[in-house]
């Protein structure tokens, strides 16, 4: 039989190598996105368009970064006057996320089927005619879709599953470092 042959033309190579260049292209957004709150949270943040490049308070591109106060106010200091913290100072950080583990499943509907084939080939002198027959195996694969599925009954639901899991994780230690000397040094961007 050829259904071995008929399943390693399942282009799962391509579907996995998809697959992972998606993962790898989610990962690094969800990066970039953390990296930003990480920013937003040290109380402060610059302006940037859509593609990360510097922009003035109008949205035309600058070569000097402006910058965002975004710290809250949060009780009040010595003075009684309302005190501006970080979110970080305030005890936030960044969440981070992480795809830890990833299943492709595809299911495809494989179809055996005998065929048998008659022809006339000759007449005998009683009018009778005698019949050749060839008996031949015919194997066929169908990915399960929607045409499939409304053609044969066959309920396509789940038929291909992509299940991939994202767990939180903690921020990089040099974030976490950078953090530390920048709470004991006071370093702040200038006010805007």
């Amino acid at each position: 039989m050829a259904i071995g042959h008929e399943l390693l033309n399942v282009p799962m190579g391509d579907m996995i190598r998809q697959m992972a260049f998606a993962i790898a292209d989610a990962q690094l957004d969800l990066d970039e996105s953390s990296a930003r709150v990480a920013e937003m949270m040290s109380g402060y943040r610059v302006l940037r368009d859509a593609d990360g490049n510097l922009v003035d308070a109008t949205g035309k591109a600058s070569a000097t970064p402006v910058y965002v106060d975004t710290r809250v106010t949060f009780g009040r200091d010595a003075a009684n006057k309302p005190e501006k913290l970080s979110m970080m100072e305030l005890g936030f950080t960044p969440t981070f996320y992480q795809f830890i583990e990833t299943v492709i499943e595809v299911k495809i509907a494989i179809r055996v089927t005998r065929e048998r084939a008659y022809d006339t080939k000759e007449q005998t002198k009683s009018n009778q005619y005698r019949l050749r027959s060839s008996n031949g195996l015919k194997v066929t694969t169908t990915t399960v879709d929607a045409s499939y599925s409304s053609k044969y009954g066959y309920s396509a639901e789940g038929s291909s599953l992509l299940r991939t899991k994202l767990v939180p994780v903690p921020p990089p230690p040099v974030l976490e470092e950078r953090i530390r000397r920048m709470f004991e040094q006071n370093d702040k961007p200038p006010t805007p």
